[in-house]
């Protein structure tokens, strides 16, 4: 008898995701692939996934990995190389660039996709040996404004609550916050919260975002407008004496400059709601419910720090928890939500261009201290240049070398088209990645170095709440696949720093990173986890979930900061800040008459290059798309599912058009996550003004004034293809991970005759091909056989009916079809009883809107709770409840008609 097959035990992990920073369970199947469920063991989420958590199973393949190190050759072309030459390479180029033009000449761009060992480690290579602090991160634009906001009014940069606060809360303010789609997890904690004990939850948000509820409060607030709505809660809180003039007295400065300017700014309701554009009533409403509630948490995300003020606001938001000592206590406190799995990782080791590590900064005592410690030959004496800057730097030819870790600036960043030529024009352009391809990749690398990726990687990543976790590896690295840490520290040994950079393990660059957050600490400053300074090898790899601080010989206690009053200032105090005058950078004018916003949708990551891998991910909107009001749209001509171009004074996209009466009039939104190697032209990136706030460096992304103008385009369709497609030419496309394949959504002009001579070509020689052409009608469908295998479908017909591929892509996803369906393929329907579920809308169990419909009109489901049952959606990670609410209430209101 055969023993049976023993598979390995689930490993404990954390999300490759957002800053919520959730356990996993990954349980290998022996075949390169893991089951993925939540860790229910893990304080941040309790067993609770997303819908991106949930399908991290179906990013594991290797078909888009770099594999081995590569170089460019004489002839310009990439070609594989050996580990040796390509560090050598990178070295030899980075010592080449420092000896002509100073160590300034040479930068090193960083991301939140990093563990806390590869970002220690790249920040001392260039800040303690190299000697420049030209060492910058993609979390600049997502959580630099709060980190100055911090240290502006704390003296540190300290996210003072903890996730519990979330559940013990009882007025809980989202602002600029989708949280129901960044940030599903937290928001289901929340809305938790809201079924059990009553909380209130007031929504900051020009969009009406699916973080709404029909019964919450929303403030469709105007762009740029924050600080004022938060000036005028400060005078409001002044004028009813609901001021906390003893905590004042006692633990802050500035109140009387703060209040000063927000009268200037918001006198009052009136002057409030005139400039934020928000109704008089729901304004009084919200200061009312804050004055009159204790325990308030205030949740900001994007929406606040994406902007030329956002340091301003998050200070304006500070000021009114400081002014009522809502600081410190269960319950209260300015929380903010991080966007990247390490992006508060990245700010402990000094990951950001004006931080030195340990929450240290440029000061001469901290740059002493941290020389010491390190032995550092070459400190850097003075900040770095910040990525907007950085990257203009790069394109005036000033910096020479540049190293790119895990991030794809030439899409994330503003003016994308411009930060892809500026990178051509680099000396050296060295790229640690995970994929073969992407746009930064394209920019013309000259050694590309394979990194770990997700699974396989070994470390530590911090969430939101200042929660230590391991990510611990449960695959084998494939290729010569190595830990960025590795590769850093081998450049740096080849450099001549071999005694400082000698490192074997994470666990050996993580007793470091520790031990220098206690060194001549005593309490001094915020971050501090000397308690994990002594971890042998073996209690690292068994380290379970920890928040800082966690300092040596102190008991650990309630982790929430300032609960005693004292901050990091010099006289212990917290500051209130006066911001500026609020105004846009760059106001609508009649070329330019919207402004655009720009953000993240539920089920995609940042450019797509792991997301964008899974099938059940791109069921939901698996089209880059702009939307809009439908005042707005009229106004353009516009219809919904039509296409749009969208024009800034620095670039343009074609879009397809949502019109919703949820967007804000003369405001467009756009999602960020579509490049140049998933779209034909949908790199939003390219869009945004390179504006910057003037204390953070974080560019303005929720403001650029923008034009928009309908396109029309003859046909559309899809293909369907096993190996992966690109059209060239004028085509419009989107490209959508499919099972067993690849897939395109196509809008063209050219006739349908011209597609079925492309068809051929698509689908390659030697396959058996049945076509149809009805020419009048302009609709061609083709189906490729291979061996009686379908490996390609190509649909195109009129714009106005528009070839769906639901059914279509079930048959395609399928090994092995029998003739009956071979013969009805170009049909577009399923000849065996497979319904069509239509557009996906529950994402963790693939559950359609086809189908919901349907167990509403058979009365197998009347409420959302009945939809759970019956079919799951919505049960996992609750990121599609509003929506099942709206499919219910429309349900509803259609029987009432």
């Amino acid at each position: 008898m055969n023993a049976p097959t023993q598979h390995p035990p689930a490993v404990r992990t954390t999300c490759a995701y957002c800053g919520v920073g959730c356990g996993v369970l990954a349980k290998p199947d022996g075949r390169g692939g893991a089951a993925i469920t939540g860790d229910p063991e893990h304080p941040a989420n309790f067993g609770r996934l997303c819908s991106k958590g949930s399908a991290l199973g179906e990013t594991l393949a290797l078909d888009t990995r770099l594999l081995h190190p590569m170089r460019r050759g004489a002839d310009s072309a990439m070609a594989r190389t050996s580990w040796d030459d390509a560090l050598d390479t990178v070295a030899n180029g980075f010592a080449d660039v420092i000896a002509k033009h100073g160590p300034d000449s040479v930068a090193f761009y960083l991301s939140g996709q990093l563990l806390t060992e590869d970002y220690y480690v790249a920040n001392k290579l260039m800040k303690g040996f190299v000697g420049s602090a030209n060492v910058d991160t993609n979390s600049r634009l997502c959580m630099a404004s709060s980190v100055a906001g911090h240290r502006r009014a704390f003296g540190s940069d300290t996210v003072p609550g903890t996730y519990a606060d979330l559940d013990q809360a009882d007025l809980i303010v989202l602002v600029g916050s989708n949280a129901a789609w960044c940030h599903p997890v937290l928001y289901q904690r929340i809305i938790a919260n809201k079924r059990a004990r009553g909380a209130t939850i007031v929504v900051i948000d020009p969009r009406r975002t699916a973080s709404v509820e029909d019964d919450d409060l929303h403030l469709p607030v105007a762009p740029g407008m924050d600080t004022v709505l938060f000036s005028g809660l400060l005078v409001h809180l002044a004028d009813t004496l609901a001021l906390d003039d003893a905590y004042l007295e006692a633990h802050t400065t500035g109140l009387t400059e703060a209040l000063v300017r927000a009268r200037e700014i918001a006198p009052d309701i009136a002057a409030t709601a005139a400039m934020t554009g928000v109704d008089a009533a729901d304004i009084a409403r919200f200061f009312a419910l804050f004055r009159a509630t204790e325990r308030v948490v205030t949740c900001y995300s994007q929406g606040v720090n994406q902007s030329a003020q956002g340091t301003d606001k998050v200070n304006a938001i500070i000021n009114c928890h400081l002014s009522t000592g809502r600081i410190g206590r269960p319950g209260m406190g300015p929380f903010s939500l991080t966007g990247q799995p390490n992006a508060m990782g990245g700010r402990e080791v000094g990951g950001l261009a004006n931080q030195l590590a340990a929450h240290m900064g440029f000061d001469a005592e901290a740059i002493d201290r941290v020389g010491r410690f390190w032995r550092a030959p070459n400190m850097a004496r003075r900040e770095g240049l910040k990525a907007v800057q950085l990257f203009e730097a790069i394109d005036r030819g000033e910096i020479k070398a540049l190293w790119i870790m895990a991030t794809n600036p030439a899409v994330s960043l503003p003016r994308a088209d411009v930060v892809q030529e500026a990178l051509r024009k680099l000396d050296l352009l060295v790229i640690s990645e995970n994929v073969i391809s992407n746009d930064t990749v394209a920019a013309g690398a000259h050694v590309l170095l394979p990194a770990a990726a997700w699974g396989e990687k070994d470390g530590t990543v911090t969430n939101s709440e200042r929660r230590i976790s391991r990510q611990r590896a449960f695959l084998p690295l494939p290729g010569e696949a190595k830990p960025d840490w590795w590769s850093v520290a081998q450049v740096a040994q080849r450099m001549g720093f071999g005694d400082a950079f000698a490192y074997h393990s994470a666990a050996q660059v993580f007793r470091e990173h520790a031990a220098l957050s206690a060194f001549e600490n005593d309490g001094r400053r915020d971050f501090d986890i000397g308690a994990l300074a002594d971890l042998s090898d073996e209690a690292f790899n068994a380290l379970d979930p920890v928040q800082w601080p966690a300092r040596a010989g102190k008991p650990a206690t309630d982790t929430r900061f300032f609960a005693d009053g004292h901050f990091f200032t010099p006289d212990g105090r917290a500051r209130l800040i006066a911001p500026a005058m609020p105004a846009l950078h760059e106001a609508p004018s009649p070329a330019f008459p919207l402004l655009l916003n720009t953000g993240r949708v539920r089920d995609q990551w940042h450019t797509m290059t792991r997301s964008g891998l899974s099938p059940r991910l791109g069921a939901h909107l698996p089209e880059p798309f702009v939307e809009l009001h439908p005042d707005d749209a009229a106004a353009a001509g516009l219809k919904d599912g039509g296409f749009a171009r969208i024009t800034t004074t620095h670039g343009a996209c074609i879009l397809k058009v949502i019109v919703s009466a949820g967007q804000r009039r003369g405001s467009l939104f756009a999602p960020i996550h579509w490049s140049g190697e998933t779209a034909a032209t949908a790199r939003v990136g390219a869009l945004v003004a390179p504006v910057t706030d003037p204390f953070s460096g974080q560019p303005e992304a929720k403001a650029t004034p923008a034009a928009i103008a309908r396109v029309d385009y003859a046909l559309r369709g899809f293909v369907l293809s096993r190996q992966p497609l690109t059209l060239s030419g004028d085509d419009w496309w989107a490209r959508v991970a499919v099972r067993n394949g690849a897939g395109l959504l196509i809008a063209s002009d050219e006739p349908a005759s011209a597609w079925r001579g492309r068809a051929a070509t698509l689908f390659g020689d030697g396959v058996e091909l049945a076509e149809y052409l009805d020419a009048p009608r302009q609709s061609f469908r083709a189906a490729a056989f291979e061996n009686g295998r379908l490996i390609g479908c190509l649909f195109v017909g009129p714009a106005e009916a528009t070839p769906t591929w639901d059914a279509v892509k079930t048959l395609f996803e399928a090994d092995a079809l029998p003739d009956r369906q071979r013969r009805a393929v170009l049909s577009g329907r399923s000849t065996d009883g497979v319904a069509d579920t239509g557009p996906i809308v529950c994402a963790c169990f693939g559950v359609g809107l086809t189908s919901i419909r349907d167990a509403i009109e058979s009365a197998a489901a009347i409420s959302v709770d009945d939809i759970g049952r019956h079919l799951r959606a919505g049960t996992n990670c609750g990121s599609c409840l509003p929506e099942l609410r709206k499919i219910v209430a429309g349900a509803k209101v259609g029987e009432t008609v």
